[in-house]
């Protein structure tokens, strides 16, 4: 193995990249050990014999697959998620869902004749407070307290 250590200093310092960037023709080992000056190292690097090797990036392949992965709605389960509870739904979102449909459920059942406007007016109010989670409660409570208009 011959040695170009001294070649391969200088002709990182002509190229200004680092030795490792430094790529010598393994046909012309002999022209390359007989060169010993700067000048005869840069005719080497004029004539190709001596060339700088590309910077290796980081490569995007990786990322390309998680991409389209992301696109197709996969990769957000719970292992995944980071921050409160209202940093994926907010708060305001979530409630509006909630009243929204239980308000629209109460309208049903008032338009159906199953509840009284009364009953209608009082269970609003306690929408609006908060007081149902879900539409299931909701009619659950409307059973328990036997609010059920009567046949």
């Amino acid at each position: 193995m011959v040695n170009l250590r001294s070649q391969r200093r200088l002709a990182s310092e002509i190229l200004k990249v680092g030795e490792n960037r430094v790529w010598i023709n393994p046909d012309k080992l002999e022209d390359v050990e007989a060169a010993i000056t700067r000048e005869e190292i840069k005719k080497l690097i004029d004539e190709g014999v001596i060339k700088p090797l590309k910077e290796k990036g980081v490569s995007r392949a990786r990322a390309r697959v998680i991409h389209a992965k992301k696109k197709k709605g996969l990769r957000r389960g719970p292992g995944s998620r980071s921050g409160a509870a209202g940093a994926i739904v907010p708060k305001k979102e979530s409630w509006m869902k909630r009243v929204r449909a239980l308000r629209k459920r109460l309208r049903e059942l008032k338009a159906n004749k199953i509840i009284t406007e009364n009953t209608y007016r009082k269970l609003y109010i306690m929408v609006k407070s908060g007081r149902f989670v879900s539409v299931a409660e909701m009619e659950r409570y409307l059973k328990a307290h036997d609010l059920w208009r009567k046949r």
